[in-house]
């Protein structure tokens, strides 16, 4: 080898590093070894083993979500490869930049039927952002720098790097590049006439509405946000995936979430504003002809890109560009509104907002356990800081609608794709970024379906030393489907599951296994498996008897 030259594992793993990347996931095969060989001696990447590469992706989606830096996932050849699809459409329809490398065969083999050959890049590139093959070695360093400039591009997403086995085996004198050049460039504001347009808007209208999406749920942009709101409390509605954006300080003008139905607090004020300034919103969140079934909304549209623009969603102007940049000039440009939140309207939609908290559900003392009453006992026994994921089911609609979040990335769902399994592999990777590691509890919960689609990662998290409490809400079923069923057909299908005793699955991984089969129970248990430090899991036997509710239609003079 020549002195100027390198193996292109090795560049590929130190251009992992100069991005930034201190943990990475995956399953190891012949066809990457190479790299899997090369990360065992680097003294700062920490190699985190799966037990399958779905769950591999999802890691690598949660730290990308959390951190802002492409999380990174390592896959072989065939289905090794394939096996990332799911997780990876999942972080490119949610804006998780992820940065996914697969081995492949060796280039002279290709074109012939020989062992693991797949067309791996035709089938992950519907999935991702972009899929790119290492021809030649000199390539190395330049596709895996594009893969995480694009990763990290807003609209964020996923990117793939194919690696030919001989390739990374080979040598190259194009090493990789510094940590400066991974970073994508800054976008810069809108044109100054339209922020100008839009704070006379904002200043005239009656009642102003600031819905916030999953694209203005990043830290930086938070930040801008409620300095904004600090400076001119208009009411605000979030996305299941913006939670956390409205801080404690400004609860009082937060009218809660949208999603799925129409039936909620921040729908009734969709439906009355006059204007609406849409930030970071993309419809896979919550489709507009559902909150804007008559297409008569005055819209705003702020966001890196341009709208998806249709009968439902048609913005009469659109602000691109940095968001933060955006929010900057009208939070110091508008000169004075009326405070909207003090109208008889909004008093009357803040009461209604926290009305269930009154209702003896939550307080229930025995019986199978309501989920309002969960939810109001997680609430008292966790801070504003504690990472809280919620995977996809009919927990993921409580969770989302009435657990309190005041930071932003610190309640987590799976909006775009509704990925079930999401949960544990999203609690790991959230555990392993900490500073450091595993230092602070992370809470979890799903339903017993969408957990037994990644349990298998117990065994990962217990090996990690995670501090993890996954809370199941078990109901043998797939409760999420079986209501909507109910509600189309007066009956379910296909729904039931077996019993499975979690306790005992949990205690044959080292974690430690607690039960709730009564209300009664809910606040001694849960104190308990949070402050055990380590990995544990509740089995919670939960009422699902009135679950219906959270989609009726909400039908009032407020819609009108």
């Amino acid at each position: 080898m020549a002195p100027d030259e390198q193996k292109v594992a090795k560049i590929v793993v130190q251009s992992l590093y100069n991005a930034g990347v201190r943990v990475c996931f995956g399953i190891p095969g012949a066809k990457v070894d190479a790299i899997f060989d090369t990360l065992e001696d680097h003294p700062e990447i920490h190699l985190v083993v799966c037990r399958h590469e779905q769950n591999a992706a999802m890691m690598a989606a949660a730290v990308g979500r959390i951190s802002g830096i492409p999380g990174v996932c390592i896959a072989t050849s065939g289905p090794g490869a394939s096996n990332l699809t799911t997780g990876l459409v999942t972080a490119t329809t949610e804006g998780d930049p992820v940065v996914a490398i697969v081995g492949s065969v060796p280039r002279a083999m290709t074109t012939k039927h020989t062992h693991q050959s797949m067309r791996a890049l035709d089938i992950l590139a519907p999935a991702t952002k972009t899929a790119t093959n290492i021809e030649v070695e000199d390539q190395a360093a330049e596709v895996v720098l594009a893969a995480f400039r694009a990763a990290s591009t807003s609209p964020k997403g996923a990117t793939v790097v194919s690696i030919p086995m001989d390739v990374a085996a080979g040598k190259s004198s194009i090493t990789a590049f510094p940590p400066a050049a991974f970073p994508a460039p800054l976008f810069g504001s809108a044109p100054k006439i339209e922020l100008d347009k839009v704070a006379r808007m904002i200043e005239n209208a009656k009642l102003p509405v600031l819905f916030l999406g999953m694209r203005a749920s990043s830290v930086k942009v938070v930040n801008h946000v409620r300095k904004f709101l600090a400076k001119h409390p208009i009411p605000v509605v979030e996305t299941f995936q913006a939670a956390g954006a409205v801080p404690y300080d400004l609860k009082h003008i937060f009218y809660g979430r949208v999603g799925l139905f129409r039936n909620q607090t921040g729908d009734r004020l969709l439906a009355k504003s006059d204007l609406i300034l849409t930030i970071g919103y993309d419809p896979t969140e919550y489709n507009a002809n559902q909150w804007n079934p008559n297409a008569d909304l005055n819209i705003i549209h702020m966001d890196y890109t341009s709208c998806d623009y249709e009968k439902f969603y048609h913005p009469s102007i659109e602000l691109l560009g940095s968001v933060m940049e955006n929010v900057l000039y009208l939070t110091e440009n508008i000169k004075d509104i009326q405070d909207p939140n003090q109208s008889e309207f909004c008093k009357r939609l803040a009461s209604d907002f926290v009305a269930w908290q009154s209702r003896k559900e939550v307080t229930r003392e025995s019986g199978l356990v309501h989920p309002l009453h969960f939810v109001s006992v997680l609430q008292k026994n966790v801070t504003k800081d504690t990472t809280v994921i919620s995977d996809v089911g009919t927990v993921y609609i409580y969770i989302m609608r009435y657990f309190f979040a005041y930071e932003p990335r610190k309640l987590l769902c799976s909006n775009g794709q509704q990925t079930l399994g999401v949960g544990l592999p999203w609690a790991i990777g959230a555990s392993l970024i900490q500073s450091p590691p595993c230092s602070q509890k992370v809470v979890s919960l799903s339903g017993d379906g969408g957990f037994m689609f990644s349990s298998q990662e117990m065994s990962t998290a217990v090996l990690q030393k995670c501090n993890i409490t996954h809370f199941i809400w078990n109901d043998e079923a797939y409760n999420m489907v079986e209501f909507q069923e109910e509600m189309k057909y007066g009956r379910s299908s296909g729904v039931k599951l077996g019993g499975v005793d979690f306790v005992k699955f949990a205690e044959s991984f080292g974690a430690k296994g607690f039960r709730i089969e009564d209300s009664s129970e809910v606040e001694r248990v849960v104190k308990e498996a949070l402050a055990y430090e380590g990995v544990s899991l509740v089995d919670v036997k939960i009422d699902y008897s009135g679950v219906s509710e959270l989609a009726k239609d909400l039908i009032s003079e407020e819609f009108n």
